[in-house]
């Protein structure tokens, strides 16, 4: 399997379509929105990751259970695809955003907080249908 993920970047956040490929027949068979920290030159915990091909494998925590790890981040470790709302913006619920680097999937952006700043929704669901479509995990092209 492998995935194409296709950025925009944003004042807050960094926006994407992600969508994932069956590699012998090339059909479609995945596709979601995906929602990560603003680009800030790689740092750790406040930046998304730099656009190139990595790969990714699955993953276990008691915090996600069940989750895919992108390896090979170059000065980054423990990027990984999870659920979650909140990036750019606080969480109310914690008072943290949801990530810190990794990336979250979803179906839609939306103001969930009514802060301004665009979240992502339903992410748990499209997680859970990720997790279906590639355990195994895939080769992510990262790009603008």
């Amino acid at each position: 399997m492998r995935a194409v993920l296709c950025r925009e970047y944003y004042k807050y956040q960094t926006r994407g379509e992600l969508k994932l490929y069956d590699t012998e027949t090339d059909s479609l068979e995945f596709i979601c929105k995906t929602l990560e920290l603003k680009w800030m030159d790689n740092q750790r915990s406040i930046s998304c990751i730099p656009e190139g091909t990595y790969d990714v494998v699955p993953r276990y925590s008691n915090k996600y259970g069940n989750h895919l790890h992108i390896t090979d981040v170059e000065g980054r470790s423990l990027i990984l695809i999870h659920w979650g709302n909140y990036a750019g913006s606080i969480n109310p619920r914690t008072g943290y955003p949801d990530i810190r680097g990794c990336i979250m999937v979803g179906t839609a952006f939306m103001d969930l907080d009514g802060d301004g700043i665009v979240d992502i929704t339903s992410s748990k669901k499209t997680f859970r249908e990720l997790m279906k479509v590639a355990p195994d995990g895939f080769i992510l092209d990262i790009e603008q």
